[in-house]
């Protein structure tokens, strides 16, 4: 046996014995591949080696065997011994989830310090903010000191002139599709054809919508 597997199989042995639970050999194998460098099957080899040798127990569940440390090299332990470690195992337990609580909470927090701005950034901003409110300002005061603002009176005159423009604009439009729609009952080709050999532009043509009244 080399001094590399003689060192695998003490550092197996130890292993299962400090863990004292069962495993497989390829549990075994990958939690110790970086600790003993053995391939998967020499760690086969070991445990089957250390089971003959009596060093380690084997129990076989169908195709697969577990592995585990003889028990027998452990002291016995009294009842009152076990249900203190059960009361302790509940301890630990119930101060893993306190901690994993308060890590999970400081872990957002520290989001959210992350998400937020430092305190220069905030400068920055506010520096910036300042300044688009002075010339949202400026250009306040500049409108309220323009004199040619627009009486209601004229704002009413261009509205109405503009319903009466529109309507005018629907009534045409209305004639002309009457007419082309009269025409056509006995033209042989398109309404497409009709209107471009007559010239006649669309509202269409130039993407022009009529507005609401």
């Amino acid at each position: 046996m080399s001094k590399k597997d003689s060192s695998g199989v003490a550092q197996i042995l130890a292993y299962l014995n400090e863990k004292n639970r069962p495993y497989s050999a390829q549990d075994v194998f990958t939690n110790l591949q970086k600790q003993c460098g053995l391939g998967k099957t020499a760690v086969v080899k070991v445990m089957d080696q250390l089971a003959q040798e009596g060093k380690i127990k084997e129990k076989v569940y169908g195709k697969q065997k577990i592995y585990f440390a003889d028990q027998s090299q452990f002291a016995d332990v009294s009842d009152a011994e076990l249900k203190k470690m059960d009361s302790r195992i509940v301890e630990i337990s119930t101060e893993v989830q306190t901690i994993s609580q308060s890590c999970r909470q400081l872990d957002t927090e520290l989001k959210e310090l992350n998400s937020s701005l430092t305190t220069a950034e905030m400068k920055a901003q506010i520096q910036e903010l300042q300044a688009e409110c002075s010339g949202y300002r400026e250009r306040l005061d500049k409108i309220k000191s323009t004199t040619n603002h627009v009486t209601p009176e004229e704002r009413e005159k261009v509205s109405k002139e503009r319903e009466i423009y529109v309507k005018e604009w629907r009534k045409r439009k209305r004639m002309v599709s009457d007419m082309v729609g009269a025409i056509l009952e006995g033209y042989p080709k398109s309404k497409k054809q009709f209107l471009e050999e007559a010239g006649i532009e669309t509202d269409e043509d130039h993407k022009v919508t009529m507005p609401n009244i």
